[in-house]
């Protein structure tokens, strides 16, 4: 199923894979508000679906975005809450870079007759997707388990202090999903030696994890926050973001192993 806003490639297995800041498009329209520098869109979750594309042989449905999310923030509430209170956050129609500069040019912002617009137009579309498809695979395989996947620099002082986890996997508190299925995954990562991993440290699920795991309802959700040193060049000032292929190679063993941790969890 592909549309304007995104793509969804049907699977054969209850997991659904969901990458919402791999886009980079941003609407010919859009792109004189905002600052030179912007256009580059720089805080992409590069690569992700060419690093998780073993995913189609594990059966996984995978959605994919087309626009940045400098456009509009795919995994915050539409009322534009914050994920995390008391901490620098970016939001649902940013106007900040993850360094903390400012993304548009003075007085071009979003006003909230903007942010409604795209809503309705980019970011509804792609739930809508994601809710449907959850709701499919709940019905044909009596559950349905969201695998949200995410990357970021390593370090970004306006965010948050020091370095990150390798690995971050959020599941809210364990509130996404099956406390059994979140010890399987943290049991595994805590297994392995090479990266440096955390359940629900800074980053426990953004609003996507939220909103959607209702283990109650045979939905399960977690996220995994990745930093770029473990797939990307991050240490090259020019192109941190360039694909490395000695580091893909040596973590992708590790994610195709957390989703088929995923498809041979049973609730």
């Amino acid at each position: 199923m592909t549309n304007d806003v995104c793509t969804l490639h049907r699977g054969r297995t209850p997991l659904l894979l969901s990458l919402p800041h791999v886009g980079t498009a941003i609407p010919p329209e859009q792109a004189p508000r905002y600052v030179e520098r912007a256009l580059a869109c720089e805080d992409t979750d590069w690569h992700l679906e060419r690093l998780y594309a073993f995913a189609h042989e594990l059966g996984a449905s995978v959605l994919v975005p087309r626009y940045s999310r400098y456009l509009v923030d795919l995994n915050r509430p539409p009322e534009n809450a914050p994920m995390y209170p008391g901490v620098n956050n970016t939001e649902l129609c940013p106007t900040r870079f993850f360094s903390g500069d400012a993304l548009y040019k003075p007085g071009q912002e979003p006003d909230d007759a903007e942010a409604a617009r795209r809503i309705r137009h980019y970011w509804r579309p792609y739930h809508d997707a994601l809710n449907d498809e959850l709701q499919r695979l709940r019905v044909e395989h009596g559950h349905a388990v969201l695998f949200d996947g995410h990357s970021i620099r390593s370090q970004l002082p306006w965010l948050f202090p020091g370095r990150l986890w390798d690995l971050n996997l959020g599941t809210a508190e364990g509130r996404s999903c099956a406390p059994e299925l979140r010890l399987a995954l943290a049991t595994l990562l805590a297994g392995q030696t090479r990266y440096t991993q955390v359940v629900d440290g800074r980053f426990k699920g953004g609003h996507i994890t939220r909103h959607y795991g209702r283990p109650e309802f045979g939905v399960h959700a977690v996220q995994l926050e990745m930093c770029w040193s473990c797939y990307l060049d991050e240490d090259d000032p020019q192109q941190p973001w360039r694909w490395s292929d000695a580091r893909a190679t040596q973590v992708q063993p590790l994610l195709r192993q957390m989703l088929q941790t995923v498809l041979d969890w049973r609730p």
